[in-house]
């Protein structure tokens, strides 16, 4: 069975972790802590809920404490996330993993005053959490440079597209540096996908720990027509008929169910 140890991670991180209670890296982490190690670019297909976060977040931890910059602390590792509840909890977990090391994280996103933000950004910071709205206007206002990057993670990938991202991830590799080491990450792998990995990822390993469709077997669907107005008093009797003890219903208005 493996264990974290075997992926020869400082003792700081390896305390982290058991703090949280891991005990045996998932299929992604697997897979993908030991080419990050090395410094390859990685092109995973992973959902939410399978541990990529501290796949990727591990191993830009680990080198960056090896590593130390001199100086000034300047943004090394940037995280791109669709939305603010994702970043933020990326955010935690760097918190977490990163609790026994001197680097210091935050995360910015839209929404709220940018002031809290922008007085941490001048304090100095070394990992970077961010939505790409708010990224591109501190970096527009001079609050934020990301020229000394070295880490570049974009997760979520298929969900940035569908919420219009394309622009703006484009806009922000063309202020990254040339030399760093990048890794996407996506719960699907359209063409879409693949095309925007491939501008920008080099001689990236491919992981896939995306679950194979199951077909369920014990599921009966029945589609019923019926006017508008029955609506309410056929689903009570069907539920009363069929003696359904729990049910999930799904309706298209929140604010007036029918």
């Amino acid at each position: 069975m493996t264990d974290f140890s075997t992926f020869s991670l400082d003792e700081k991180l390896l305390q982290a972790i058991s703090e949280q209670g891991y005990e045996t890296p998932t299929p992604v982490q697997q897979q993908a802590i030991p080419p990050l190690l090395k410094g390859r670019d990685v092109l995973g297909v992973a959902q939410t809920g399978t541990g990529k976060t501290a796949a990727f977040a591990l191993p830009i931890l680990q080198i960056m404490s090896r590593n130390r910059a001199q100086g000034r602390r300047v943004i090394r590792a940037l995280v791109l996330s669709p939305t603010r509840e994702l970043a933020a909890q990326i955010d935690e977990r760097f918190a977490a993993y990163g609790a026994h090391l001197d680097l210091r994280h935050r995360v910015i996103f839209g929404g709220v005053s940018q002031h809290p933000q922008v007085n941490a950004l001048r304090r100095g910071i070394d990992i970077l959490v961010a939505t790409p709205g708010r990224l591109l206007d501190l970096i527009n206002q001079g609050h934020i440079d990301i020229s000394k990057v070295e880490f570049f993670v974009l997760d979520e990938a298929d969900r940035m597209l569908d919420m219009g991202f394309i622009n703006d991830i484009k806009r922000v590799l063309r202020v990254l540096p040339e030399q760093r080491q990048n890794l996407l990450f996506s719960a699907t792998m359209p063409k879409s996908i693949a095309d925007l990995a491939g501008s920008f990822l080099k001689d990236a390993v491919m992981i896939d720990v995306s679950p194979e469709e199951i077909m369920v077997d014990r599921i009966e669907q029945k589609i019923m027509f019926i006017r508008k107005a029955d609506k309410r008093r056929l689903l009570v009797q069907l539920i009363e008929e069929e003696q359904v003890e729990r049910a999930l219903i799904f309706d298209h208005a929140v604010d007036q169910p029918r």
